[in-house]
């Protein structure tokens, strides 16, 4: 540490005689000695350097100081008696300062003064056998909270299982010990990933050191930690994290998300000086700068629909189902909910492709109003059964409506329409106006991994033929459809986006629908619902949809796809080999029904529909 300059400011005499004011050099060389850690020059001008020298180096070592200036006022003499007045500004870590004003008394004998101890000369509140220490004012981290304000994320702790490889001579048995330890935890509590014991074998043999297992979470931690106790090799150890409140809330996908936001929980830090005794304990603060606690970090999932769709899939707790909901306005996800029959395939909502059957139609109709002129009122045929260039089509059941608008096909789901509008579309229209729609159109979302579809070119008229009824080679996930419905909803493809200030990246830009197309499109969907193959839903509001049977060699997939306009929430429903479409359309009705009962009990006088 280099010595440091005194700054002395002129001072003026204070005293009822002419006498001149000889403390002056003795301050300075004190204060000139008190900046640079001299003891030795300190003992000497010190009446008592055995008492002052400990402070001294507590408080410098106690504050952490860089640096130390001291700049003298006014030395008032009277007799053999002399204060002076001046002010220590310290340099602390960080380029934080510490500047204050105090006093120093002197006494002199015969013509040589000496400072008088006491601890106010350090600072004026610190009291006998007082030094100052630094600490920090730790900012608490933020919490993540939900589109509509549930905080959902929090400081808590979460117990790490640890192996320490060069303590274990055999991998296997700590493997198996710890698999049967977590996944009983698991049994207990789903939220707890269940541990493979050959496969983490495989990862202690090839690991060196400390080597993280798992988190636990603080339910389940201090139970695990007690049954590996007697485990050569295995620590578990208590540390904060963040906290998911309630641990069945979209546990994968807020796992993703405390991963990515930690950098982003932490506040800056205030910082204290404390006036402590001997052993370290405070008895008051000196100086207090608060921390400043980040903003809470917030996610597009809705607390109220993300819990009313996974009540809702529930329904079929043998099927995979799964419900995808995003908010058009804004393109927040706002649900991912999924069976566990569905979690065993993965994230299926959002990245698994199937046929779309007829949800699709919202595509091929958009194609035919903006391509081939057609309006809700273009009277089309809808004959059971159709040969296009040789591939026979049929209605489900081979209803047939014969020559009616195109309101009525679509509300209905007549296939024969509609694979006669396909077919009848140049190559690479329909894949166009998909891609309008937000299908087949690549988005990496931080926190979420997504695929939307895929949509034949239609090279040939079988491609086209098949594809106008969402099945050929028609590709297209949950997310990738409710994203449809959203566009429908907004008019233009929303980006899709999970935690705010973590940008989407968009794979290419493709020009909105033609809003006149749009609006047409939207009045078809809503007959679906009035008077269409949705007809009958409890849930109020205004919603509009459009539902889906696709075919596969094992049976069909149930879908429905839509909005509803009061409370700007898009969504996707599908039921994999769940038949006929009803089992959508029941699961998307019960999510509505749940959310609207649910914004009912918080708010007495909530309308249906409405945002809570």
């Amino acid at each position: 540490m280099g010595a440091l300059t005194v700054l002395v400011s002129v001072f003026t005499l204070a005293s009822c005689t002419p006498k001149p004011v000889d403390a002056s050099p003795v301050v300075e060389d004190f204060l000139e000695a008190l900046a640079t850690r001299d003891t030795e020059t300190l003992a000497s001008l010190v009446d008592l350097p055995s008492s002052a020298q400990p402070v001294i180096d507590a408080t410098w070592d106690g504050l952490q100081a860089e640096s130390l200036s001291a700049t003298l006022g006014e030395i008032d003499v009277r007799e053999n008696i002399a204060t002076a007045q001046y002010t220590l500004d310290w340099r602390l870590p960080r380029e934080r300062n510490l500047t204050y004003d105090t006093t120093l008394t002197l006494t002199k004998t015969n013509e040589d003064w000496t400072v008088r101890w006491q601890p106010t000369l350090l600072h004026p509140r610190l009291g006998a056998n007082q030094h100052l220490e630094l600490h920090p004012v730790t900012a608490d981290p933020a919490s993540v909270v939900s589109s509509d304000g549930v905080e959902i994320l929090q400081p808590g702790t979460m117990w790490r299982v640890l192996v320490d490889t060069d303590d274990v001579a055999d991998v296997r048995p700590v493997a198996a010990d710890i698999a049967a330890a977590v996944n009983a935890a698991h049994d207990r509590d789903k939220s707890v990933t269940r541990i493979d014991a050959a496969a983490l074998a495989e990862q202690l043999d090839r690991a060196s050191g400390v080597y993280s297992v798992a988190m636990i979470n603080p339910v389940e931690g201090p139970r695990v930690a007690e049954e590996l106790r007697d485990v050569g090799g295995v620590i578990v150890n208590d540390e904060a994290a963040m906290v998911n409140r309630d641990p069945s809330f979209a546990p994968d996908i807020m796992a993703r998300v405390s991963a990515i936001v930690a950098a982003d929980l932490d506040g800056t830090n205030g910082w204290r000086v404390t006036a402590v005794n001997d052993y370290g304990a405070p008895i008051d603060d000196v100086e207090y700068h608060a921390a400043e606690p980040a903003p809470a970090i917030r996610i597009g999932l809705d607390h109220d629909i993300q819990q009313a769709a996974q009540q809702a899939v529930d329904l079929r707790p043998d099927s995979q189902a799964m419900l995808v909901a995003i908010r058009p306005s804004t393109g927040q996800v706002l649900a991912v909910a999924q069976t566990k029959a569905a979690d065993e395939k993965g994230d299926v909502a959002l990245s698994g492709l199937y046929p779309p059957g007829s949800v699709f139609k919202i595509i091929t109709a958009a194609a035919g109003i903006q391509q081939q002129g057609l309006t809700t009122g273009s009277i089309v045929p809808c004959p059971g059964s159709m040969n296009l260039y040789g591939r026979v089509v049929i209605n489900y059941n081979q209803f047939a409506l014969g020559n009616v608008p195109l309101e009525r096909a679509f509300a209905s789901s007549c296939n024969t329409t509609f694979a006669d509008i396909s077919t009848n579309l140049a190559p690479g229209e329909l894949s166009h106006t998909a891609k309008q729609f937000g299908l087949g159109i690549d988005f990496q979302i931080p926190g979420l991994h997504t695929v939307t579809g895929s949509v034949p070119e239609g090279e040939t008229p079988l491609d086209r033929t098949e594809a106008g009824y969402g099945q050929g080679l028609d590709l297209a996930s949950p997310f990738g459809l409710a994203l449809v419905a959203a566009t429908a909803a907004r008019g233009e493809t929303p980006v899709p986006v999970l935690i705010d200030g973590h940008a989407t990246t968009v794979s290419e830009e493709v020009p909105a629908p033609d809003p006149a197309v749009v609006d047409q499109v939207r009045q078809m969907m809503r007959s679906v619902v009035t008077s269409g193959t949705a007809r009958g839903m409890r849930a109020g509001g205004e919603i509009h949809g459009k539902t889906g049977e696709a075919e596969i060699n094992e049976g069909s997939h149930a879908w429905f796809a839509g909005y509803r306009a009061d409370d700007d929430i898009a969504f996707a429903t599908l039921v994999v080999l769940g038949g006929g479409s009803e089992s959508a359309v029941a699961i998307t009705d019960h999510m509505f029904v749940t959310l609207d009962q649910m914004r009912a009990d918080r708010e007495p006088d909530a309308v249906p529909g409405s945002v809570g």
